[in-house]
């Protein structure tokens, strides 16, 4: 997605206006922390790799990988959900943001140091789908559910105000997003897939099956148009299912 335009030059009542509210908390960080030697250089990078989500969809990739080269099947599903997880929480702050339509910062005294592909603001995608990643990555992982939030996300949420291309308001509200999305496949996990790990094959397919129904998906169930069609699929996605 090409980078947005240049906006247009200020007023001169808008370049007079003192920056008020959030964006005094921009001028300050960016005086302050930002200006630390390699801070927004360092910025610059985080916003790159989390852009779209791409870096934490590789690095769900290269966990799959190797859980796939294990023949851990519980880890590959694992991984896999870290992935959707982060994409999803993604493609959801895009559609808020094109409901809200909140601007980005566009004050003369705060610096943009980064392109953005839109130039709507809230929420923060970085923040949601680094909060997003951090939590699912961490689990795929084996790890604490906090432990690796606690280390990516305050400085991506940081990044974000150093580079001046979000308020605060934005990146706390893109984070709770992202928490509420990891939590979501976490429950959605328990509730389609954990009861099934004990079935045999048939009763895990016919599980999936009631599951699918639940949600309106009956066109994929037995019964349904694509009845043939869907009972080998579920019948292979809910194989050999390892235990938690």
């Amino acid at each position: 997605m090409s980078s947005e335009s240049t906006s247009p030059a200020a007023s001169a009542d808008e370049t007079s206006r003192p920056p008020q509210g959030e964006e005094k908390v921009l001028v300050a960080i960016q005086q302050g922390i930002g200006a630390q030697p390699g801070v927004r250089s360092a910025a610059r990078g985080l916003s790159h790799f989390g852009e779209h989500a791409l870096g934490w969809l590789g690095i769900a990739g290269v966990g799959w990988a190797l859980a796939r080269a294990r023949g851990d099947e519980r880890s590959q599903q694992l991984w896999i959900e870290a992935g959707v997880g982060a994409f999803g929480a993604h493609a959801a702050s895009v559609i808020i943001k094109r409901i809200v339509r909140r601007p980005r910062p566009d004050h003369p005294a705060i610096e943009i140091g980064v392109s953005t592909p839109s130039k709507l603001s809230f929420p923060s995608s970085h923040a949601t789908s680094t909060t997003a990643a951090a939590i699912l990555i961490g689990r795929a992982a084996g790890w604490d559910l906090k432990t690796l939030p606690a280390v990516l996300v305050p400085p991506m949420l940081l990044s974000r105000l150093v580079l001046g291309v979000h308020y605060p308001t934005d990146v706390t509200a893109g984070a709770a997003i992202g928490a509420a999305s990891a939590a979501a496949v976490i429950a959605g996990d328990k509730v389609l897939l954990e009861p099934t790990r004990d079935q045999p094959a048939p009763g895990r397919a016919r599980r999936a099956a009631r599951a699918l129904t639940r949600l309106g998906l009956t066109a994929a169930v037995p019964g349904g148009p694509l009845r043939l069609a869907a009972a080998p699929v579920i019948a292979r996605a809910t194989r050999h299912r390892e235990s938690a």
